[in-house]
């Protein structure tokens, strides 16, 4: 799917330099975060609170075994409060977790739902890393390390 573009699944996919210009723009905006959290401790969040945002940490699956976490809309719902036309951008890894997030939020009645494409590490480079080439941090986004 192409940036930005809709789905009845779920309101479409953002690059993160997209996502962030929409948290900039639309207070209300909220911005959760799928990894695990060995992921947040390990390789970093993002870092919102320039713009007085709290990032919403919630394990889409959780580490080591990887299940789904069965209690995710219900911790969703109670992250983000009543309204459910709000933005709501989900970011994981890659852009994979995120995906199954945004859709089944989607789901749940949050029409506002966006995969943030590539996600926090993006895709492997040529030399199988991480971090330097997509996503949220390649794209020189505000993040730290905890």
């Amino acid at each position: 799917m192409a940036s930005g573009e809709p789905s009845a699944a779920y309101a479409g996919d953002l690059s993160p330099h997209e996502a962030w210009d929409l948290l900039c723009r639309e207070p209300e905006a909220q911005l959760v975060d799928v990894r695990t959290a060995a992921e947040w401790n390990f390789v970093g969040t993002p870092d919102i609170s320039s713009i007085g945002r709290k990032l919403h940490c919630l394990e889409w699956q959780s580490f080591p075994d990887m299940s789904k976490n069965p209690q995710f809309a219900a911790e969703a719902r109670e992250a983000l409060g009543g309204r459910k036309d709000v933005p709501v951008l989900f970011l994981c890894r890659s852009g994979g977790r995120s995906l199954a997030a945004a859709m089944a939020m989607t789901a749940a009645g949050y029409t506002r739902s966006y995969n943030i494409a590539g996600g926090f590490e993006g895709d492997l480079d040529l030399e199988r890393h991480r971090g330097k080439q997509s996503g949220w941090k390649a794209a020189g986004l505000p993040w730290k390390q905890t």
